[in-house]
């Protein structure tokens, strides 16, 4: 490790002290103050270390029911392509399957699903938004359950 640059003055500073002639007595002393400063920039990368296994094959598909309430969603996430998973309230999970294909998703991160009169997300009725204002129709709900 580097000595801090004022550590590495001082020798230079009392050298020339020692070399100047003595003040006289009419003359002031005058006394300079060097300060550094230095500052240190840690950089992390934000991207998460992958998983030992991918999140989407973690859990195995099974039949789901053909609506979901909207108010039991606590959470949702782009984790498999062509679908979205819900996590609910009591703690299920449910993939919302789509007919074709939805790129908006993948690349937008993001999605929108607009409200209905009954407060549900039903397959064959209802179509989650991309952020680019794309529609994906829900074709099927499927219910996920851990692989073991």
């Amino acid at each position: 490790m580097r000595a801090p640059m004022s550590a590495s003055l001082l020798p230079l500073l009392l050298a020339s002290a020692a070399a100047a002639p003595p003040p006289a007595a009419a003359t002031p002393l005058r006394w300079a103050e060097v300060i550094v400063r230095s500052h240190v920039v840690v950089r992390i990368d934000r991207t998460p270390p992958a998983p030992a296994r991918p999140l989407a094959s973690m859990f195995r598909e099974k039949k789901g029911p053909r609506c979901l309430d909207m108010d039991d969603m606590a959470g949702a996430a782009v984790i498999a392509p062509g679908s979205v998973d819900f996590v609910l309230r009591s703690g299920r999970r449910m993939r919302a399957r789509f007919g074709a294909s939805c790129p908006g998703l993948d690349y937008y991160s993001g999605f929108y699903i607009a409200p209905t009169r009954d407060a549900k997300l039903c397959a064959g009725r209802d179509a989650v938004r991309d952020r680019a204002g794309g529609e994906c129709p829900v074709e099927r709900i499927r219910e996920l359950e851990t692989r073991r």
